[in-house]
């Protein structure tokens, strides 16, 4: 007579009931009883959590490492040596370059040779050539500047004497190059930059009027006495009671 192991339901092993198409009662317990104990991982001992972490890594693929950022290669512009050209041809292309376009003074085309390394007996055969053939002229070049900046700028002539000696042009040709501008033309000038500026400093007080418009006929090398005069004169007409000392 076989007897059946009383199992509570719902365990493992537990018997089905006839019928049901599951396995028979009696290979559900043996099963049961061949299968190892289920452990929380939190009751595992500290050395088998470190294993299986160590064997989980060990099948995980190895990250690449990330790769360094690419250089940029900067392009070098290919350029004859130097010191394989004739520093007299080097000279003349230099200042040929500087005066593409806009005029040069002697002494900045000398002050650029110097820079670039060029021995001075060169630069001096290099620029008394240039002279020559009328490459170089610190007298058209003083004319030309004079002219242009007066008429532009409205520039007296000791700001016009100044910008031209700090370019390296002679005394005596400053001293040609501005008498182009006579007192008339500087009265006029004057005149006509402040009328441009009258509009700008109305609702100031008079003296503040004055000091203004004074001061920026001055910053264009103007002298004081003329500065005032033509200031005085422009607020008269403009119908301001001027008082003739501030």
């Amino acid at each position: 007579m076989q007897h059946r192991d009383e199992r509570v339901p719902g365990s493992v092993g537990e018997p089905s009931e006839p019928g049901d198409g599951g396995p028979p009662d009696w290979w559900v317990g043996e099963a049961a009883a061949e299968l190892p104990a289920v452990v929380p991982a939190s009751e595992l001992p500290a050395g088998r959590r470190r294993r299986r972490t160590a064997e989980r890594d060990e099948r995980a693929p190895e990250a690449a490492p990330p790769e360094p950022p690419r250089e940029r290669r900067k392009k070098k512009r290919e350029r004859p040596e130097e010191e394989s050209v004739d520093p007299a041809v080097r000279a003349r292309d230099i200042c040929l370059r500087l005066l593409t376009g806009t005029a040069k003074t002697r002494k900045q085309l000398a002050d650029a040779l110097r820079k670039r390394e060029i021995p001075d007996e060169v630069a001096e055969e290099v620029l008394a050539r240039l002279e020559e053939v009328g490459l170089i002229d610190d007298a058209a070049f003083a004319a030309a500047w004079v002219e242009s900046r007066h008429a532009v700028r409205g520039l007296a002539r000791r700001a016009l004497a100044q910008e031209l000696r700090t370019r390296g042009v002679s005394g005596e040709v400053v001293e040609q190059a501005v008498a182009q501008v006579d007192a008339d033309d500087e009265a006029q000038a004057a005149r006509a930059l402040v009328d441009r500026k009258l509009r700008a400093t109305r609702g100031l007080e008079q003296q503040a009027r004055t000091r203004r418009l004074v001061g920026m006929l001055a910053r264009r090398g103007y002298p004081e006495g003329l500065a005032f005069r033509v200031v005085r004169d422009a607020l008269r007409e403009e119908g301001e009671d001027v008082v003739e000392e501030w």
